[in-house]
C-alpha cells in the first residue's frame, strides 16, 4: 500500500474535492448554513465509507479495521479541536462569511503537515522501536492535562509564528472582504491573514496527538495518512453543522482524554502485549458514546 501511484492517485482525488469546493461551490462568500453543512459531512462520511470498502477488497480484512478505527479515533479528537477554532473566530471576530475560507486554508497546510509527520513518524518507529515510547508517553500526559482542564483558553498574543509576521509586515485594522493581502500602497496582511496563522501553527500541536495516536493502531503509513485525511476533510463541514451545539458536549473532553490516554497506554505495552485492533476500536467508541450519553443526560437536567 506504500506504492508511490497509491499516494499520488488520493491526493489527485483530495485535490480534485477541494478544487470542486472552492471554485465551484465556493464562488462568493457566504454563510455556510447547517443543512449544507451536514450534507458536506455526509458526503465526506460516505467517502470515508466507500473508501473502507475499497480496502476490504483490496487489502482485506485488518486493513479495514485498521483505516475504521484511525478515522474514528482522529475524527474524535477532531471534535475538541473544533472548540479551539470556535474560540479563535470569537476572539478574532471572524464574519461567519468568511470562516469558511479559513478553514479550507488550513485544511491544505494540514494535509501537507500530516503527511509530513505520518512519514517521519512510521520511519522512526520502524528503525528505532524504542521512539514508540516518546510517542506514547506524551499522549497519557496530554490525556491526563486534559483530563484536569476544565477551560480552553488560547493566547494568540504569545503565538511566535504571529509575532514574527507582525515583525516583517503591517496587518490592517479590519477585514478586506475575503482577502489575506492588501496594497495601501505598500502590501498589509489583513486580520483574516492572521486567523490563518493561528489556526496553522494551532493545528501542528494537534497534530503532535492525533498521529501518534493513530500510530498505536497501525504502522501502514498510507492507512495512517488516508484515514488521517478524510477526517480532516470532514472537519470543516462538521464545525459549521455543530458550531451551535457544540456546548451542549460538556463532558466530550474527559471522553477525548481517557482516548488519549488509552492509546497512549497501548503503545507503551505494544512490545510485551499487542491489543487487537477491534478491541481498541470498541473502546474508543464506547468511550466517546459514554461521555456524549453524559453530556444529553447533564443537559437534560
Amino acid at each position: 500500500m506504500n506504492d508511490l501511484r497509491f499516494w499520488v492517485l488520493f491526493n489527485v482525488f483530495v485535490l480534485a474535492m477541494l478544487a470542486l469546493d472552492l471554485g465551484v461551490l465556493r464562488r462568493s462568500a457566504h454563510v455556510v448554513k447547517s443543512r449544507e453543512a451536514l450534507g458536506w459531512s455526509a458526503l465526506w462520511i460516505a467517502l470515508a465509507a466507500a473508501f473502507a470498502v475499497v480496502v476490504y477488497f483490496w487489502q482485506g480484512h485488518t486493513a479495514t479495521l485498521e483505516f475504521v478505527t484511525g478515522y474514528v479515533l482522529e475524527l474524535s479528537l477532531s471534535v475538541d479541536n473544533l472548540f479551539i477554532f470556535l474560540l479563535i473566530f470569537r476572539y478574532f471576530r471572524v464574519p461567519a462569511e468568511y470562516q469558511h475560507k479559513v478553514l479550507l486554508w488550513g485544511i491544505l497546510g494540514a494535509l501537507v503537515m500530516r503527511g509530513v509527520f505520518v512519514v517521519a513518524g512510521v520511519g522512526l518507529i520502524r528503525r528505532f522501536h524504542w521512539i514508540i515510547y516518546a510517542f506514547g508517553a506524551p499522549l497519557v500526559y496530554s490525556g491526563m492535562k486534559l483530563f484536569g482542564q476544565k477551560d480552553s483558553k488560547i493566547h494568540p498574543d504569545k503565538n511566535p509564528a504571529l509575532r514574527l509576521l507582525r515583525r516583517f509586515i503591517p496587518v490592517t485594522e479590519d477585514y478586506e472582504g475575503g482577502k489575506f493581502f492588501v496594497r495601501r500602497p505598500a502590501l498589509y496582511a489583513t486580520p483574516l491573514l492572521v486567523v490563518l496563522l493561528v489556526v496553522e501553527t494551532t493545528d501542528i500541536l494537534f497534530t503532535a496527538d492525533s498521529i501518534p495516536a493513530v500510530l498505536a493502531i497501525t504502522l501502514n503509513a498510507f492507512i495512517v495518512y488516508t484515514s488521517n485525511v478524510f477526517a480532516i476533510l470532514g472537519l470543516r463541514s462538521m464545525y459549521f453543522a455543530l458550531a451551535g451545539i457544540m456546548a451542549m458536549f460538556e463532558y466530550l473532553h474527559y471522553g477525548l482524554a481517557l482516548v488519549l490516554i488509552f492509546v497512549g497506554a497501548k503503545m507503551l505495552v505494544s512490545r510485551y502485549y499487542q491489543i487487537p485492533t477491534a478491541w481498541a476500536l470498541a473502546t474508543v467508541g464506547g468511550i466517546l458514546l459514554l461521555s456524549i450519553a453524559a453530556s444529553a443526560r447533564g443537559e437534560k437536567k
